[in-house]
């Protein structure tokens, strides 16, 4: 990659980062298809992943005290499991539908939240079993599943920190574990190394801006801008995914 694009790459990455720490749903949703003009989609879902682990490594750091643990485990563990199967899943069918579906659900929850900004799922063990195998399954094959877990975690009323930390403790095995099968199947190789460094720095400096930043903005308001947002990305991924030669 040529300098001039590794440092547009690293900008768009750390505003990625700032809106998804404060959005509350993590960097994915804005990452995996702004990184999309750079790269490939199944190295967009290694780089993302491992980015993922710097990411909530640094707000694990940040917030740890504020974490929710029995919700964590809840919501983590079917998380886990399921993110393995769509990752797996990800070598094993075409991408190409993958990124159609990718679009596909960026713009339907972006729209959603805009929509229904106050909408949540009952605070039942049920759906918070439900929120996390759904979560995880789309993160594991389209590479974002953290509107999902924002929309089961909201239905518990946690604080703004807790919120954060909970959905970083969560999003943590499943960033590992999906980066365990990626790394696995070949989506990334020696020449995507050199990117981790400023990956990690952009990781811990944009959760650290984020976390300054909720203290004197107004969230609601932050979040209908991210999620007009989310909803042009969704647009712009979808357009692009269509105008392929279908497989």
């Amino acid at each position: 990659m040529a300098l001039k694009s590794l440092i547009l790459f690293a900008l768009l990455a750390l505003i990625a980062e700032i809106l998804g720490t404060i959005g509350g749903f993590g960097s994915s949703m804005l990452f995996v298809p702004l990184a999309q003009f750079f790269f490939d989609f199944q190295t967009v879902l290694g780089i993302t992943a491992l980015f993922h682990v710097f990411s909530n490594s640094a707000k694990l750091i940040l917030f740890f005290k504020h974490i929710d643990w029995k919700i964590s485990w809840t919501l983590g563990i079917p998380a886990v499991v399921f993110v393995s199967i769509g990752a797996i899943l990800t070598n094993l069918i075409e991408l190409y539908w993958a990124k159609v579906a990718l679009g596909a659900f960026l713009i339907a929850m972006g729209t959603l939240f805009l929509v229904k900004p106050n909408l949540t799922f009952q605070p039942s063990t049920k759906n918070t079993l439900l929120g996390g195998t759904i979560s995880g399954f789309l993160a594991g094959l389209v590479g974002t599943g953290g509107a999902i877990r924002g929309l089961t975690l909201a239905a518990f009323s946690l604080s703004k920190n807790a919120f954060i930390a909970t959905s970083s403790a969560i999003d943590f095995g499943v960033d590992l574990s999906r980066s365990i099968i990626y790394l696995s199947q070949g989506y990334l190789d020696r020449s995507h190394l050199y990117y981790f460094p400023t990956l990690i720095i952009i990781a811990f400096l944009g959760s650290w801006i984020g976390k300054k930043i909720l203290q004197y903005i107004p969230e609601m308001l932050f979040k209908k801008i991210v999620l007009v947002l989310i909803v042009l990305l969704g647009m712009v991924t979808l357009y692009q995914s269509l105008t392929e030669n279908i497989p």
